[in-house]
């Protein structure tokens, strides 16, 4: 298995299957690293969501 990356940023459409990503990194041991960030392309609503892991022992 690879190693996971202490940090990483998820970018999409605002959909359900953006939400799902996110979801999926929380559930995997992800928190939040501050509000999304949103932008408009024209035609849709496009999120970035930054995402660290916690390893055990690490601040909180």
């Amino acid at each position: 298995m690879d190693e996971r990356l202490a940090y990483r940023v998820l970018t999409g459409p605002d959909d359900r299957a953006f939400c799902e990503r996110v979801s999926a990194a929380l559930a995997e041991g992800y928190e939040l690293h501050g509000p999304p960030a949103l932008t408009f392309d024209g035609q849709r609503v496009i999120v970035a969501q930054a995402l660290v892991l916690r390893r055990e022992g690490e601040w909180r």
